[in-house]
This record gives structure tokens, sequence and C-alpha cells, in this order.
């Protein structure tokens, strides 16, 4: 199965580059393995017998990792690689569609979604009130959405080409690869551009997490390790879905 999508989505073609790196890395990067992952699993109730939405699953390791706790997981990614090297890691044990955030998710029934994992994926999408109101249609009622984003306080900070934080910016970034050099760009939006189209799309916050580094980060490197202990990196949201919207 495949939902429409656009390829001239932004950073694309950047993860047709990158999809074997994520692949063969994603499972001990320190980024993802030693502080995105340990955050937003906390915040995810127990899973067991649940259908799950792993809303840009990437190499899919949380599709994976799903599966493994006894879930019903629907994996998707805009890009063709990303979902072909989800489903060669989960053996093609569950559905996984190339699918994209800034299309309609048609080919999900509506109130059918127990739970809507999303990690670092919305950054890469313009409207966050489409998404949401997409994710509020799918979920069940009382069904949860957890997701974790890039901080507008970092990329505030690290990105010099930002002069106002009120501003929604396409930033332009270059990741090293084990290939090279990969330009990758994303959108960053103050706070409040975060956290109020959830609220206006029938959401709820439960809770918000901005996470220290684990130790074994700062086993693996120190001076990152202490930078991330005084600057957040990313931001992570748990909300419920309420029925009818207020």
């Amino acid at each position: 199965m495949k939902n429409k999508v656009n390829i001239n989505s932004i950073s694309y073609n950047a993860y047709d580059e990158m999809a074997e790196y994520y692949y063969k890395f994603v499972d001990t990067k320190p980024y993802n393995a030693m502080y995105e992952r340990p955050a937003l699993l906390s915040l995810l109730p127990n899973v067991e017998n649940k259908t799950v939405l792993d809303a840009g699953c990437a190499a899919g390791w949380y599709t994976k990792w799903l599966l493994d706790k006894g879930s019903n997981p629907i994996a998707i990614d805009f890009n063709k690689n990303m979902v072909d090297f989800t489903r060669l890691r989960t053996q093609s044990k569950c559905q996984v569609v190339q699918a994209d955030l800034n299309e309609p998710l048609d080919f999900i029934p509506d109130n059918s979604i127990d739970i809507i994992l999303s990690s670092l994926t919305l950054h890469y999408i313009k409207n966050w009130s489409f998404v949401f109101d997409q994710f509020y249609k799918k979920l069940r009622n009382g069904g949860l959405l957890v997701f974790s984003t890039h901080h507008p306080f970092m990329d505030f900070h690290l990105f010099d080409e930002i002069k106002n934080y009120f501003e929604t910016t396409i930033l332009h970034d270059t990741w090293t690869t084990d290939k090279g050099k990969v330009e990758v760009d994303f959108y960053r939006r103050p706070l409040q551009d975060i956290i109020n189209p959830l609220i206006q799309n029938g959401f709820r916050i439960q809770e918000i997490l901005e996470p220290l580094p684990t130790n074994e980060f700062k086993k693996h490197s120190p001076k990152t390790y202490q930078r991330l202990s005084n600057n957040p990196q990313f931001l992570f949201v748990k909300a419920k879905k309420i029925c009818p919207k207020e």
C-alpha cells in the first residue's frame, strides 16, 4: 500500500541518502540510543495488544520495539528507502506504508488507533494543525499522542541565521554519515506554535519532558553530555485525545 507522497517534501532526498546509514547505526547513535529513545519510551504506556501508529518510522527501530512488546504497529514514512528498511527490520510482520504526513492518512480508519508515536519527525512538517487534526481523527477516544521534536530554544541558540524567535523558519544543517556529508532541512518554530496547534485540535497535554542525557551518554561523549546537561536538545510531549473537542 502507498499513500500520496510528495517527493518534493522537505528533506526527502536527504533521507534517500541516509536511509542505509540509519538502518546500520540508529541502534547505537548516542543522540538516539542514549538521549532521545529513553525519554520517549518513558512517556509510553504499556503497548501490549494496542494498535500503535509509528508516524515517521525512519528505519524501523521503534516499529520493531513495538512488535517485540506485543503491540499491533502500523508504520509510515514518506521515504521509500526508509519504508524498505523498516520492512526488512520487522521481517514484514506488520503493516508498513509509504505515506506523507503532509497528506491525509485516508488508508487508516478513523477512531482505530490507540497510540500515535512520532519520533523526531514533526519538525519536517510545516502545517502542524493539519497533522494534529489527522492524528485526532485516527485516534480512539482517549487515545495518546507521544512525540519528540527539536527544542525551539536549541535551534534558536545554535543557528545564527535565526533573527526572530517568533518566526517559523526553514533551517539548513549538514549531517555526517558513514558515506560523507548530507544537507538536511527542517522547520524551526517557537514553543507556542508547537503547543497551541495541539490544544486547538482536541488534545490535552499530560506531560512535557526536557530530558537530561543518560550516564551512558556521558561515557560516550563527556563534552556533549555537559552541553546537553545545560541546554535541551529535544522536546517531548505526551497528550490525550479529548472527545468531543473542547
